[in-house]
């Protein structure tokens, strides 16, 4: 399939979802100029048909006027030096679209700054996890009209379109962005604060399904010698718990039609299935800001979401940000009980921790 209005855009970071995102596009018909400081990701796409830059003020050359520029780095101070040395390199009319995880408050004020030379930005909150290059990325998205309708074209192609999942009962008539996974969300801001509380959900998921894979690894912690004395206290009904229950197998039959099936569940399986005890993952889970920020907005706004804040804190857990914690935790059960500091080893025995 050959897109109807092509367009010729550049794109700015070919990271995992950079490169693949620009791959699409000239799939179906776009023309992209790219660059990027990794030289080999470069040579890949120029390989495919892109147009490479050796700089981000020769790729703004190498674009027909209007320019647009798609911006593909990690948030923060990046997304922010790049957006503005682009910015450098464009006039009045032209655009800049952030499709990385920025924070909304960031698009507001970069959106209020660009507005000064006349140079429009777009924030795109982009969802396609590792398949998206052939399955396509669900774009959320802020900015002015006439901006998001000029690159509507860009949009259509890069999400997956009307044939990704089966219509909504009750939905007739003309088909909208939504249902072929694009949203122009509101004004500027509107789009990562979409995609925030998007990954706020993916957050909570995540910690779910974990929890819950754990509690049926441990489902024979019955059969397991425990310690019982003055500071530990004993399983009440070891016999309840005799069960060696095969993660790998149910992470495989939950991916089938359960009630919680789940794009999750399925990379979740595929791993399960190559590692059944995950002896090469350390279980430590970074935040990449979404869930802070979605607990921010959350107090601010007076939004209860305790699920994605626990979830939030659990990851700061498993990064051991918790360590002075338990350790002044265990200073005081020493202080005030006399009770002493048991020293525990982890080790993975089929699947399940073993003190």
């Amino acid at each position: 399939m050959t897109t109807d209005n092509p367009m010729q855009i550049g794109m700015v970071g070919l990271g995992r979802m950079g490169e693949d995102i620009a791959r699409r596009l000239i799939r179906y018909g776009h023309r992209c100029v790219v660059f990027d400081v990794d030289d080999d990701a470069m040579e890949r796409l120029e390989k495919d048909g892109a147009t490479g830059a050796g700089s981000i003020a020769d790729l703004g050359d190498k674009l027909s006027k209007p320019r647009e520029v798609w911006v593909m780095v990690p948030s923060g101070d990046t997304t922010g030096k790049v957006i503005e040395e682009a910015a450098s390199h464009m006039e009045r009319g032209d655009m800049i679209i952030d499709g990385g995880n920025s924070c909304y408050r960031d698009d507001i004020a970069r959106a209020k700054s660009l507005s000064g030379q006349g140079v429009h930005l777009v924030d795109c909150g982009t969802s396609g996890r590792v398949w998206g290059i052939d399955g396509g990325y669900c774009l959320m998205i802020g900015g002015d009209p006439k901006s998001v309708e000029h690159l509507e074209p860009i949009f259509s192609t890069i999400a997956p379109g009307i044939d990704s999942a089966t219509g909504t009962p009750g939905r007739t008539g003309d088909t909208d962005s939504a249902e072929h996974e694009f949203l122009h969300c509101g004004s500027n801001g509107a789009g990562h604060v979409v995609k925030m509380v998007h990954n706020g959900i993916e957050y909570g998921m995540m910690a779910a399904f974990s929890e819950e894979f754990n509690i049926l690894a441990n489902a024979n912690a019955g059969k397991r010698k425990s310690e019982s004395d003055a500071e530990t206290a004993p399983m009440e009904e070891p016999q309840l718990y005799q069960f060696d229950i095969d993660t790998t197998a149910f992470a495989e039959v939950w991916r089938r039609r359960s009630d919680i099936e789940s794009w999750l569940l399925d990379p979740t399986a595929t791993t399960l299935f190559e590692s059944p005890g995950l002896a090469e993952y350390a279980g430590r889970v970074s935040d990449s800001g979404e869930g802070r920020w979605t607990s921010i907005a959350a107090l601010e706004e007076r939004a209860p979401s305790p699920l994605l804040t626990t979830a939030l804190y659990s990851r700061f857990a498993s990064c051991d940000l918790d360590d002075f914690s338990n350790k002044v935790w265990s200073a005081m059960q020493k202080g005030f009980g006399g009770h002493d500091e048991k020293k525990k080893k982890k080790k993975v025995c089929e699947g399940a921790l073993d003190d």
